[in-house]
């Protein structure tokens, strides 16, 4: 292991999932949890030095409500109350920095914590600024986008197959291009590996990826894969390994979280339904015909979100049968370790050396970066190629 001062600036950072990174870190730095929950905790040993530690990270961001995190926190009612009371002080002193906010991308988060210029261009450059302040208190950053998820942009828009034709976008101050986007482009920029936790498009266009070679950056994404998608994923390739058809796999959630309030914009909501319903097909190799996946924002749950399937399939004689999954999770609780994991992972890719799309991340997304055609969505194949390069 090493001992490294890693910076994680986190796009959505008073949000619930930050939140939780945040205080999860702090707890972990005073002994009061294990680490349970965190995917690399039995693995860190056996990989080289240059992986940072869990107690040796620190945060920063961005977010459209400035309230610091002991408040954030409280609203958004995830940690216990002993958990809250021990990290209350540490999260006091942490504000986010003012966010890029555009309501033609995202309506139902209005936060007032918002840079007041409309440039692409000066957006780029306070966010840079915040990343070279911010790198002053670490040996190296990572930016993750937690943010809420974004309309469906046009990801063949012309402006974004090319950064010379991105570079004239951004000059023109083109309205296709999202704060994500920004985020993506500003991390890179500053040679600051980027993470997108969001379904949203951002280092996942042509121009982009061309900027994060060009700049040796290393980048990932999309939209972490933390429950029903995951569940999913381990389920879909051992049906295909026993030969069962299936005819039909409904998908619903229920969560009350910021996360799902800004799914309740239709624009939002369609970016998110694309990452996860891409899935099953490739998977399994043949069109799923009723593959149905519904969210919903339901208030009374908070960050307790449900995800409920229904598996039709059919088995020998044509015989129809029926799989039931009920999860009932803590959106958060999965979400952030996950978030946590990859960061340290794109810090470790450029202590390597690597650049662009780190394919080899796939196992913790919905819809994988990828240098090839297609994806891979199967779990267990996902984990065979992160674990070949991790351990190599």
């Amino acid at each position: 292991m090493s001992n490294r001062k890693l910076g994680i600036a986190i796009v959505g950072l008073g949000g619930a999932v930050g939140t939780t990174i945040v205080a999860g870190i702090e707890l972990l730095k005073k002994g009061l949890i294990g680490k349970d929950g965190l995917p690399l905790a039995e693995l860190e040993a056996k990989t080289s030095e240059d992986l940072a530690d869990y107690e040796n990270i620190v945060f920063g961001g961005w977010d459209l409500y400035a309230e610091h995190l002991a408040k954030a926190a409280e609203e958004h009612d995830v940690l216990t109350h002993k958990q809250y009371v021990a990290v209350e002080k540490e999260l006091r002193k942490i504000k986010p920095w003012r966010a890029v906010g555009n309501e033609e991308f995202l309506v139902n988060i209005t936060g007032e914590n918002r840079l007041s210029n409309n440039s692409h261009r000066e957006a780029i450059k306070k966010i840079r600024k915040d990343l070279q302040e911010f790198k002053k208190n670490c040996d190296e950053a990572v930016v993750i986008n937690l943010a809420s998820t974004e309309k469906l942009a046009d990801e063949g828009n012309e402006l974004f197959n090319s950064l010379n034709g991105f570079e004239k976008a951004l000059d023109e101050n083109a309205e296709e291009i999202s704060p994500a986007m920004l985020y993506a482009y500003a991390a890179i920029a500053e040679n600051v590996p980027y993470g997108n936790f969001t379904p949203s498009v951002s280092a996942d266009i042509p121009a982009l990826i061309e900027y994060a070679e060009k700049n040796k950056v290393p980048v990932a994404g999309k939209d972490g894969k933390t429950g029903q998608t995951f569940i999913k994923t381990v389920l879909a390739p051992a049906f295909k390994s026993r030969a069962l058809k299936v005819e039909g796999w409904y998908s619903t959630n229920i969560l009350g979280n910021r996360d799902g309030f800004a799914l309740s914009n239709a624009e939002s909501l369609a970016s998110k339904i694309k990452t996860k319903g891409s899935v099953l097909d490739d998977i399994l190799g043949y069109k799923v015909e009723d593959h149905l996946v519904d969210i919903r924002y339901y208030r009374p749950r908070g960050d307790n979100k449900e995800a409920w399937d229904n598996i039709d399939v059919t088995g020998f004689l044509g015989q129809p049968m029926q799989i039931k999954v009920n999860f009932l999770c803590k959106d958060s609780i999965l979400a952030a370790p996950l978030a946590i994991e990859i960061a340290r992972c794109l810090d470790l890719a450029k202590q390597r050396g690597e650049k662009g799309i780190q394919e080899q991340l796939s196992v913790f997304f919905k819809l994988p970066m990828t240098r090839k055609e297609k994806p891979e969505h199967a779990f267990h194949r996902q984990e065979e190629m992160f674990l070949k390069w991790f351990n190599s």
